[in-house]
């Protein structure tokens, strides 16, 4: 499986590139295009990222914003995304951009799983894709062993679909393997040395076992000590 492969000298200066590059391509969306999707992963790993992005002179009131998954979780938990997203990029300049939720007040993921993918459908298909990857090789919260993890991989999954998995803690919704394969462009960040042996080590397992291969072939690989 090829993919192509970048390393960087430092963190500092994959952040800064990868923003850049992120930046160009949402602008080169909307030459053609009359909105652009941007869609990124929670945790702290892209903070730099979005902190730069956030500073960045883009047309933000044309372009969208949504997490590839997030936690069952209320917004003032510290475990939300979506309060990290706010905190880290939707602020500055990048405060003009519209986010997509994927969390609403229910007990439970399935009771707005419908409402939630009908708010998303109209922005895709992404335009710009990040994804992470976890050890166990997961991306968004496709996990290895979830209990959706075979419907969220298949071409024919619907946009978003809740998933449980041993290491996810709470409940959470994800994007699907079908919407995250038709993104236009996708990049994919790691940092550290047992991250790009997990990687390399992908490639070559099934997707059932490693989740990331869903996207890799297609992928930009953005990789620092």
């Amino acid at each position: 499986m090829m993919y192509e492969f970048i390393s960087y000298p430092d963190r500092e200066a994959m952040m800064l590139d990868l923003a850049d590059r992120i930046a160009g391509e949402l602008s080169e969306t909307l030459l053609h295009e009359d909105r652009a999707t941007l869609s990124v992963p929670g945790g702290t790993t892209p903070g730099p990222v979005f902190d730069v992005l956030s500073e960045l002179a883009l047309d933000w009131s044309r372009i969208s914003v949504v997490l590839n998954d997030e936690r069952w979780v209320a917004e003032d938990s510290p475990r939300s995304n979506t309060a990290l997203l706010k905190k880290r990029l939707l602020t500055s300049k990048a405060s003009e951009a519209t986010l997509i939720p994927l969390y609403a007040p229910a007990e439970c993921p399935e009771d707005a799983l419908d409402g939630l993918a009908e708010g998303l459908k109209p922005h895709l298909p992404i335009s710009v894709l990040l994804l992470g990857m976890g050890t166990d090789m997961h991306t968004a919260s496709l996990f290895p062993g979830a209990d959706n993890l075979a419907a969220a991989l298949d071409d024919r999954a619907p946009p978003l679909m809740a998933m449980r998995a041993e290491g996810a803690g709470e409940p959470r919704i994800t994007l699907t393997a079908p919407v995250l394969k038709g993104a236009m462009r996708t990049h994919i960040l790691i940092t550290g040395p047992e991250k790009r042996e997990v990687l390399e080590n992908a490639a070559h397992l099934p997707v059932r076992e490693a989740p990331i291969r869903a996207v890799l072939g297609r992928a930009v690989v953005h990789w620092a000590d």
